[in-house]
């Protein structure tokens, strides 16, 4: 089910379930802060943005926001505080609940029922997603964004979780998986916690960081030419 909200957001409404959290079989780029794989169950449904936020969905808020990029590029340099206030300024402008995903809820997107490396399969071939190097170091890639959607879309109909832009989540850093909540709730220290959870890999990287597993952590207050976001809703009970 998609919806959009008068901002323009299309949202997908993801099935209720569980999945397997962290390292996929057999992966062998897997480290130790995709361990030990966890079973989340959501207790509520909720949904995702089927495309990161673009540039000109950005602009409404912030119309001086990079110049001169296209506005079908997901949105880049945009600090974890910022998207925060996006979603602030976009809940009172539509009336609903919008956020940043959950890491799990990210990951549970990302995967789509599958449980391989991508949700593609054990391999990311260069039709399927945007990156820059093969896995022995050739630069065979664009070189930068692109438009939103321009690759399938995975099983769940959403496009871009792996490569383009990394994505910020709601998640404060943890080494690991070892005490990561078990309903798909966001995992907080602390409100003023320096390091965020990242996902999805970028237009700048290799497969191996594209994997449905990977995470990694940056300062909340970094803006980077790779790195964006997209939104989630909780939906009524």
């Amino acid at each position: 089910m998609i919806s959009e909200n008068r901002i323009g957001n299309e949202m997908v409404v993801l099935p209720r379930g569980s999945f397997w959290m962290g390292e996929s079989a057999d992966d062998k780029f897997a480290t130790d802060t995709e361990r030990p794989r966890r079973l989340v169950t959501f207790r509520r449904q909720f949904a995702i943005g089927k495309t990161p936020v673009t540039v000109g969905e950005y602009r409404l808020f912030a119309p001086s926001h990079s110049p001169g990029e296209p506005a079908d590029w997901p949105v880049a340099n945009v600090s974890w505080d910022e998207a925060e206030a996006y979603c602030t300024w976009l809940c009172a402008g539509t009336g609903e609940a919008f956020r940043l995903p959950s890491e799990a809820e990210w990951e549970y997107a990302c995967r789509a029922g599958t449980q391989t490396c991508f949700s593609t399969g054990a391999d990311l071939a260069l039709n399927e997603a945007n990156f820059l190097y093969s896995e022995n170091g050739e630069r065979i890639g664009l070189g930068r964004r692109q438009a939103v959607g321009s690759y399938p879309p995975n099983p769940y109909g959403l496009h871009d979780l792996h490569g383009n832009v990394c994505e910020w989540t709601k998640d404060t850093w943890h080494f690991d998986l070892s005490a990561a909540p078990s309903d798909g709730q966001a995992w907080i220290a602390g409100p003023n916690s320096p390091l965020r959870v990242i996902r999805g890999g970028a237009w700048d990287y290799l497969p191996r960081l594209l994997r449905s597993a990977w995470r990694d952590a940056v300062p909340r207050e970094q803006r980077r030419d790779n790195l964006g976001f997209r939104l989630a809703l909780t939906l009524p009970a």
